[in-house]
């Protein structure tokens, strides 16, 4: 059951790093379904494939700059949506990326950034956010996460860690929001068809050593990563998981799965962690 608020015409979305993949998919499919959506994003040099898509089709979707590991980028960019729409119904946390490499000779400086986009960057967004949420006491708040939140993947600790936080966090404050009629929901995505392998990052330490012991494990994991990514799931799946969690009245669950290889690494886990404990 659709409540009234989320019938409501030119509900307000913003929806961060959607220059590609999940983030263009969900802006588009947000402002095709009425959103007064934002696609935000940290370089406005990319934004001429969603902006050529949103004129074509009259779309209800602006893009404006917004660096989530920016302070001051993230207070201009909200203030103005704020400003210009009375407010925001949904904000969609997707702004991210992978680091490869063992936990051994991975910098402190290369786990800082890490988190710095993608636990950070959405705890900065979600702040700036939730003043004109909590006053209009309704939102909806969707932090995107992994399947690897609960399934670890060797020489992603970075990574993995950084989604394992934004569980944590998304969880905590799921309770203390409920009181404000903000909503809390966590997309676990397996692997989508995107960009995210092309932009994986690489130990610097691992990159610039042939001789590290980690070398040839590096090589071949990140080798069949990619070729995995391509045979992934659509990203315009994770888009629809997103809409129906946003347009539920009460939605049953805090975490979504999507993908095919998501539910069957889940199984997978359940029926391992179930043969231990007997």
């Amino acid at each position: 059951m659709i409540s009234e608020r989320n019938m409501k015409k030119n509900r307000t979305a913003v929806i961060t790093g959607s220059s590609s993949g999940i983030g263009f998919e969900t802006s588009l499919l947000l402002a095709r379904n009425g959103f007064h959506t934002y696609a935000t994003m940290r370089n406005l040099d990319k934004s001429s494939k969603i902006l050529h898509h949103a004129n074509k089709s009259e779309l209800p979707l602006h893009v404006i700059q917004l660096d989530v590991t920016d302070d001051k980028s993230v207070k201009e960019a909200i203030r103005k949506i704020v400003n210009e729409q009375d407010g925001i119904d949904v904000l969609v946390n997707n702004a991210g990326y992978g680091l490869v490499g063992p936990l051994e000779e991975l910098s402190i400086e290369e786990f800082n950034e890490q988190f710095e986009t993608n636990v950070f960057g959405a705890i900065r967004v979600i702040q700036q956010v939730l003043p004109s949420i909590r006053k209009q006491r309704c939102g909806t708040i969707i932090n995107d996460s992994s399947i690897n939140s609960r399934i670890y993947i060797p020489l992603t600790c970075a990574y993995v860690s950084s989604k394992f936080a934004l569980e944590g966090l998304s969880e905590s404050i799921a309770y203390e929001l409920e009181q404000f009629g903000i909503k809390i929901m966590l997309i676990e995505s397996g692997l989508i068809k995107t960009n995210f392998g092309n932009n994986l990052k690489i130990g610097k330490a691992v990159y610039d050593n042939p001789n590290s012991p980690y070398a040839e494990i590096t090589r071949r994991r990140i080798s069949g990563f990619k070729g995995r990514i391509e045979n992934g799931s659509s990203p315009i799946e994770v888009a629809k998981a997103i809409l129906k969690a946003i347009t539920l009245e009460n939605p049953p669950v805090l975490r979504y799965l999507v993908g095919d290889d998501a539910f069957k690494l889940m199984e997978e886990k359940i029926l391992l962690t179930n043969n231990f404990e007997s």
